[in-house]
């Protein structure tokens, strides 16, 4: 009976479309090839034609074999069975819904196919994967979608890619996702890996199917520094385009990064910049990479940039300058030290914030008494109010007693002879504060001054 002669629900279906696929795919597996059972040692099969199509081995005692890279008895099936090429069905975390003979429908893990190459590269059986290699095993034989090499690759197993590429795998073998082995590359242990590929006829500048990556935007993009300048060495584009409109730099710049990974993404941000990275490159949002980098809150990164000219005060198609994006993290970002930053755009000429909004700049930022401090103290002439009492948690004031009551009091008490001098100051070199201060023949610690030194208090 047909879904045209009879009224099915939507879930009878489903259930038939499933049972369709299910059919489907089960002649495309008696297509490439029989049911591989595991022979018995004792007995020698005939042998088989070299051509012969890789066949489907559901034998448990060999996926164990793989999988715990057993060799002994790799060696006693490969020697029943002379072949090295098979299909070795893998289980996914992934369920659906599936139906067996008995026509009744459950939820399964989903199934994919893979090869005993793919497996033993992939976790490092260098031994296995030599064996298999010997015995004629297909070194491009991809039935899960990725060869050999991008799993060796994935999982930086640098001795096996240095196997498959000896046997002639394909360096620029690309995958049912469209990425190529050196995108595969994406821990400092990788490196090794990277270099072999390279070394082997790997293309520098390929590009990802569907996000259009380059290896350098990945190596950036995981801050990895050796694998950068491995690749700017071997002649990478350094502002290569994604789908994005990001180049390397701009992916470096806008990682999430904990304090623990600033340097290395600072390093990589830095050899990229001395490789000839354009600092004002926009991405498809407008975005620069100091906007990234404030969002980011990456202090050494930003000083960088603005120190290589970058332009403090454009606008990101949102409307957001890089001072908006570092004061919007500020609350989270607090390990970055995110005072730092807003200190340096400032000193670059940053505009400052409206007077008008600066009880958001409390209600938002009051974590970071050192924010509000170097904000404040860019003001000649500031008169608080009751709300801004009212914007700080009393927790908060309870934990920086002596500068809230130094903030508070704004509206009842003008500011120090010594702050209206140093604010008159600032505004005379306005535009070029960066340049002409640590020019001036001052000592340190009015230096420091002028440049909003951070002192706990208001003045």
């Amino acid at each position: 009976m047909s879904s045209l002669s009879f009224p099915f629900s939507s879930c009878a279906l489903r259930s038939l479309q499933l049972e369709a696929e299910e059919l489907r795919r089960w002649e495309i597996r008696k297509r490439i090839g029989r049911i591989a059972v595991r022979p018995s040692l004792h007995i020698q099969p005939p042998p088989r034609a070299p051509q012969q199509p890789p066949c489907l081995c559901t034998d448990p005692l060999i996926h164990s074999a793989l999988f715990s890279g057993n060799l002994d008895i790799l060696k006693e099936y490969l020697a029943a069975e002379h072949s090295a090429n098979l299909l070795v069905p893998t289980r996914e975390h992934d369920l659906r819904w599936s139906s067996e003979q008995t026509g009744i429908w459950s939820l399964t893990y989903e199934e994919e196919l893979t090869c005993p190459l793919y497996i033993t590269a992939s976790r490092g059986y260098i031994d296995c994967l030599q064996l298999l290699l010997r015995k004629g095993a297909d070194v491009d034989f991809a039935p899960s979608g990725e060869t050999a090499l991008h799993g060796a690759c994935e999982n930086s197993q640098t001795e096996c890619v240095r196997a498959l590429l000896s046997y002639g795998a394909n360096p620029n073998a690309e995958c049912q996702e469209g990425l190529f082995p050196l995108h595969h590359c994406k821990t400092s242990e990788s490196y090794h890996c990277a270099k072999l590929l390279l070394q082997y006829g790997a293309y520098i500048n390929n590009q990802t199917e569907d996000e259009g990556l380059t290896p350098l935007h990945v190596a950036a993009r995981h801050g990895l520094l050796e694998n950068v300048d491995l690749y700017l060495r071997h002649g990478a584009t350094i502002d290569k385009r994604d789908v994005q409109g990001e180049t390397p730099l701009i992916v470096a710049c806008s990682q999430p990064q904990s304090p623990t990974e600033l340097e290395r993404y600072h390093q990589v941000c830095q050899r990229l910049i001395q490789g000839g990275a354009n600092i004002k490159a926009r991405d498809n949002d407008q975005q620069s990479p100091l906007h990234l980098a404030c969002k980011s809150a990456n202090p050494q990164v930003v000083e960088m940039l603005l120190a290589h000219g970058a332009e403090v005060n454009t606008m990101s198609y949102s409307g957001n300058t890089a001072m908006q994006n570092i004061l919007q993290v500020t609350s989270y970002k607090l390990q970055n030290q995110p005072e730092v930053i807003v200190r340096a755009l400032l000193n670059h000429g940053a505009v400052r914030v409206w007077p008008g909004a600066l009880i958001k700049v409390l209600r938002y930022c009051y974590s970071s008494p050192r924010t509000v401090e170097v904000l404040l103290n860019t003001y000649s002439k500031l008169k608080g109010t009751e709300d801004w009492a009212e914007a700080v948690p009393e927790e908060e004031q309870r934990k920086h007693p002596r500068f809230f009551q130094s903030v508070f009091s704004l509206s009842r008490s003008p500011r120090s002879l010594q702050h209206l001098c140093r604010c008159a100051l600032r505004y005379h070199l306005e535009g070029r504060l960066a340049q002409s201060l640590p020019r001036l023949p001052l000592p340190p610690s009015l230096l420091q001054f002028l440049q909003l030194r951070f002192e706990g208090v208001l003045y």
